[in-house]
């Protein structure tokens, strides 16, 4: 899983628009503009998205850019607006990768024992409806939450870590939980996939190849952003079997 998971506070390193089998003026004007975009332009991009998200207090972070790499630092309110700080400068044309070093400093009127923070953390694990809470432990540090078990699917797994992720106090969170599905045959789980990467409205699905075995995926290919890139991954953890997933993709404008 890509993103905040398993990261401490301060160490985590368009739709296409298509005409027959040819490439619309749409897209090839969306690429130009990829290619022209310098580091700078792309730093006041995700500066001014940052200023736009409401959610978001960006007066306390900054942005550098390289190469397409963004890096965010500076101070936030909660762990929820810090991870929400990173998938927005991830969804921005031109960006080929986020660095995070922001790190989160909580008001004292939001700062919580960890006793009354597990509590907490319990009780809205068992009212997801998407999380099997009696097969999920956690335990809290300093505010860093870290959930473990076995589920079946990924969502469960991407769900658990969304309930904890908005409680007030969390500093952090350390997703262990391992995906543990039924058994499906490696063709299957392959086909699975490619048809749903085809049936993607942002995806070209002839741009990137699958391979499963033994649960295990590879994705390989080029795609035209970040965002599109994890569109395939959520893609792949979506097929039946599946308990790993190696991105390879490549961003390509």
């Amino acid at each position: 899983m890509s993103g905040l998971t398993g990261q401490t506070p301060r160490a985590a390193v368009r739709i296409l628009s298509r005409t027959g089998q040819g490439v619309s003026s749409l897209e090839m004007n969306h690429r130009e503009d990829l290619a022209m975009k310098s580091d700078s332009q792309l730093q006041r991009d995700v500066l001014d998205q940052l200023k736009f998200e409401p959610s978001i207090r960006e007066a306390e972070l900054g942005a550098a850019v390289k190469e397409g790499v963004v890096t965010l630092s500076g101070y936030v309110d909660s762990y929820g607006e810090k991870y929400l700080a990173l998938r927005t400068a991830e969804r921005l044309s031109g960006v080929k990768a986020v660095v995070d070093n922001m790190e989160v400093r909580l008001p004292s009127a939001l700062v919580r024992t960890d006793t009354d923070l597990a509590h907490a953390a319990v009780r809205a694990l068992e009212w997801d409806i998407q999380v099997p809470n009696d097969k999920i432990k956690l335990a809290v540090h300093d505010g860093w939450v870290t959930i473990e078990g076995d589920v079946e699917w990924q969502y469960q797994r991407a769900a658990a870590e969304r309930t904890v992720r908005y409680l007030t106090g969390v500093k952090g969170v350390t997703n262990l939980i391992a995906v543990a599905p039924k058994h499906a045959s490696s063709l299957d789980v392959s086909n699975k996939i490619k048809e749903a990467l085809r049936r993607s409205a942002e995806l070209d699905a002839d741009r990137i190849t699958v391979e499963a075995h033994d649960g295990s995926v590879t994705l390989k290919g080029t795609v035209h952003s970040y965002a599109e890139r994890r569109d395939a991954e959520r893609a792949a953890w979506a097929a039946p079997g599946v308990t790993r997933v190696d991105d390879r993709i490549a961003i390509s404008f």
